[in-house]
């Protein structure tokens, strides 16, 4: 017979569930106008829960505003990593990802929001798309599929680079934001030593579906 869950489960989840909630706020703030003047009882509105609940989850606004681009940039390397599954070249898995990327200006909005108004200080997270796609040119330069770089450094170049990208896509809605991602996922492979034609048609083979 199955033992119920005691009292100090329920209360796990409820201390979880008003985290998740302020996170969330934070999050819809940063995305809306990356502005993290907001007042502590604004968050806590917009989250509905006290103002006195805050201090149970957050030392300050910084360590909250800090917490939602963390959840954020894990939610977008997760999101990535789900249609990736069954791509081993990593050549493709830096194109790919690059690509993807750009559509979910689209896709996911407000995801990508937070990512435009915050990445640049997270292009070296540990968490989010950075850990993976260093994992992605660690492998290619020890497969000798990219030239011997330094990979932080080569995430560097690539970070700054897709962060561009995703700022000219917010710039100019008219943009063909699949061409140009192709256009710089072709430039940023042959900057890590795969031959053009190779390049080429990697940077433009069918995506997977981001739905």
């Amino acid at each position: 017979m199955p033992i119920s869950a005691p009292p100090s489960n329920r209360f796990e989840r409820r201390r979880a569930e008003t985290r998740q909630s302020l996170v969330r706020a934070a999050r819809q703030i940063l995305a809306e106008t990356g502005d993290t003047s907001a007042s502590i009882q604004t968050i806590a509105e917009r989250a509905d829960v006290g103002f006195g609940s805050f201090y149970n989850h957050f030392a300050s606004k910084a360590e909250l505003f800090d917490a939602a681009v963390v959840d954020a940039l894990e939610e977008f390397g997760q999101a990535i990593d789900e249609r990736l599954r069954e791509t081993d070249d990593p050549a493709e898995l830096v194109a790919v990802g690059l690509r993807l990327s750009v559509r979910m200006v689209d896709s996911h909005p407000e995801l990508m929001q937070v990512l435009r108004h915050r990445g640049l200080g997270h292009i070296h997270s540990d968490r989010g798309l950075a850990p993976r796609a260093l994992r992605d040119l660690e492998r290619g330069v020890a497969a000798g599929r990219f030239l011997a770089v330094d990979p932080t450094v080569a995430l560097s170049a690539l970070g700054g680079s897709l962060l561009s990208l995703v700022e000219l896509r917010f710039a100019r809605p008219g943009l063909d934001a699949d061409g140009a991602a192709s256009d710089l996922a072709e430039m940023v492979l042959r900057m890590l030593g795969v031959p053009p034609d190779d390049a080429h048609d990697i940077a433009r083979r069918p995506l997977p579906d981001l739905v």
